[in-house]
């Protein structure tokens, strides 16, 4: 590797489970990569879990770096490639070969063994700075604990610093939203008004971003943004709560807008946020069968959710795959039962829409390599699926379907995932500046005065 002012990194399996081309962010600096780790990969390749996928793509990637280079020339480092921005090299430790300098928790051998090669390759290669990179919170206190001088997250793809900056979906305008508009252009199209004025006159960053002022009744949507002027589609406060679907009305304006945003036929992903309570679930629904049993734009209705070991156990549940998918999906089910607590006879009006409706419950597992046409999706619990995998679901929506992504950043299940390195956080970044997407941060608990109390005291 030779010595130079490059830093060397040392990745940890999960940083490669979490992004499998990762090596490649690297490519200025030396990379170090332990024999655990793929030792580690090729128990995961051939497992059932979500993530035996990436292992066998992060294999693929380091095969196609390595597959022409000698057994020393993989030792000493190979360059990533011959371009000018990419000086820095790739090589594979044998770490099996080193002897024992840090040895704790038997059943963790694997990063036993990965914390003894940074503290080996920082004896060695000192004064040059070596960096372990993982995912796992734990190893990272423990490969300080164990004297190693640096330890670092993987952030390549954090969009964000923080999710208090996350975009909101709405923007609120302090005092009158018509005072310091001037030369406005009002247009009339079939039921909508449109107004069309001065870019400079609001800052708002993107198409379909609600707009609501403090004071009076306003209440609008971006339709258009020029490079002089803004056009914004009328909504008003009231226009907003009267919205209804399935004997639903929104309860406060952040309601209102997901309803307004739920209910267009022209926004085809929606991705509602918001804390336990807020009614992501039962506005996504409720839609789900206005649209779908009374205005039949939808063949059917698709409701999947990710469950962290659902590759391990959902085989050991009796009955069909929807059968099996029912405990974790007991959240859609309560929400269906909700709607229709005052017919007759609740259980029998449940099978009946079932049926109606064309409700089916998916594993997420086998959503690769669908195509699904006209139907209405429901991601429900998408705080814990990572970038990848929300791609992995939308890139299956064909032609006539619509997608509701819903989840709560502050209820992250996974192990490697924060709020900012979610795939809902990353959705929402990325998908703010298509027109075919809204995004709305449902603010205040309503499912009770007690989830409220808690929501805001525990």
């Amino acid at each position: 590797m030779g010595d130079t002012d490059r830093k060397i990194f040392v990745l940890d399996t999960n940083i490669l489970l979490h992004e499998p081309f990762a090596i490649y962010s690297f490519k200025e600096h030396d990379v170090v990569i332990p024999m655990t780790v793929l030792e580690e990969l090729d128990r995961i390749k051939d497992s059932k879990r979500d993530v035996a996928r990436d292992a066998r793509v992060a294999i693929r990637a380091l095969e196609n770096l390595f597959k022409d280079a000698t057994p020393d020339e993989i030792s000493e480092g190979i360059p990533f490639s011959h371009e000018q921005q990419a000086t820095g090299t790739i090589s594979i430790l044998a770490d099996y070969m080193l002897q024992e300098t840090f040895k704790a928790f038997a059943d963790k051998e694997g990063d036993n063994r990965i914390l003894n090669a940074v503290l080996y390759l920082q004896n060695k290669r000192a004064p040059r700075d070596i960096i372990l990179v993982t995912k796992d919170i734990n190893m990272r206190l423990r490969a300080k604990g164990a004297g190693v001088l640096f330890v670092e997250d993987y952030r390549t793809d954090q969009l964000i610093d923080d999710v208090e900056y996350l975009t909101k979906g709405f923007q609120k305008i302090p005092g009158d939203f018509w005072e310091g508009i001037d030369n406005v252009e009002t247009s009339v199209l079939g039921s909508n008004t449109f107004h069309t004025f001065s870019r400079d006159a609001i800052a708002p960053s993107y198409v379909n971003q609600y707009l609501v002022d403090e004071e009076s009744d306003f209440a609008g949507r971006v339709a258009d943004i020029h490079e002089d002027d803004i056009t914004i589609k009328d909504l008003s406060h009231e226009r907003l709560l009267s919205r209804q679907a399935w004997g639903i009305r929104p309860k406060n304006t952040y309601q209102g807008m997901a309803m307004d945003a739920l209910l267009d036929p022209d926004i085809d992903l929606v991705i509602l946020t918001g804390a336990a309570g807020s009614g992501k679930t039962l506005l996504a629904m409720a839609a789900a069968l206005e649209m779908t049993i009374e205005k039949n734009m939808f063949d059917k209705i698709i409701v999947t959710r990710n469950t962290p070991d659902i590759g391990e156990s959902i085989g050991f549940l009796p009955g069909s795959e929807e059968e099996k998918m029912m405990p974790w999906l007991a959240a859609i089910t309560d929400t269906l039962e909700a709607l229709h607590k005052h017919d007759h006879c609740t259980e029998g009006s449940l099978k009946y829409i079932c049926d109606k409706a064309n409700i089916q419950f998916k594993s997420i597992n086998f959503m690769r390599g669908r195509s699904i046409q006209n139907a209405f999706v429901l991601l429900d619990e998408c705080q814990n699926l990572t970038a990848s995998q929300i791609k992995t679901i939308i890139t299956r929506c064909g032609e006539g379907t619509k997608i509701v992504c819903s989840g709560n950043l502050a209820q992250i299940d996974s192990h490697y995932l924060t709020p900012v390195t979610s795939g809902l956080t990353y959705m929402v970044e990325r998908f703010k500046n298509f027109s075919g997407s809204a995004n709305i941060h449902l603010n205040g608990v309503v499912r009770s005065r007690l989830a409220e109390y808690a929501e805001e005291n525990l």
